[in-house]
C-alpha cells in the first residue's frame, strides 16, 4: 500500500510541474545551431534579435553556465562533450531545447 501511495504522489507532482506555464509563449523565429556543437560556439538568432538570457543545465538539473548575451555568438569552449538543456529567455519568452557538444 505504501508503494501506491508513493507512486500515486510522484504521478500528481509530476502533472503538477508539467503544467506551470513559464512565459507568455514560444520565442518567435528561434534557431539554435549547429547541434550538435562541433566548434565550441553556437550561434542562438530570433526574429527580434533582443539580448538573451541563457542558461545551460545538465542531465542532472545541475545549473553549469548562465550568461547574457548581445549579439547571436554563445562560446562553449568550456563545457565537456556531452548532453545539455539550453534555456533561452528572450523579453517575457522562454524557450528550452536540448543541445548536443561533441
Amino acid at each position: 500500500m505504501k508503494h501506491l501511495y508513493l507512486i500515486l504522489l510522484f504521478f500528481i507532482s509530476t502533472m503538477a510541474f508539467s503544467q506551470q506555464k513559464t512565459s507568455a509563449g514560444e520565442i518567435e523565429g528561434l534557431s539554435v545551431y549547429p547541434n550538435p556543437v562541433t566548434n565550441g560556439k553556437v550561434f542562438i538568432k530570433t526574429k527580434d534579435n533582443s539580448p538573451k538570457k541563457i542558461m545551460i543545465f545538465d542531465v542532472f538539473g545541475g545549473n553549469l553556465l548562465e550568461t547574457t548575451i548581445l549579439g547571436s555568438e554563445l562560446n562553449l569552449a568550456n563545457l565537456d562533450a556531452g548532453v545539455y538543456m539550453i534555456r533561452i529567455f528572450e523579453k517575457d519568452k522562454v524557450a528550452t531545447r536540448k543541445l548536443i557538444v561533441k
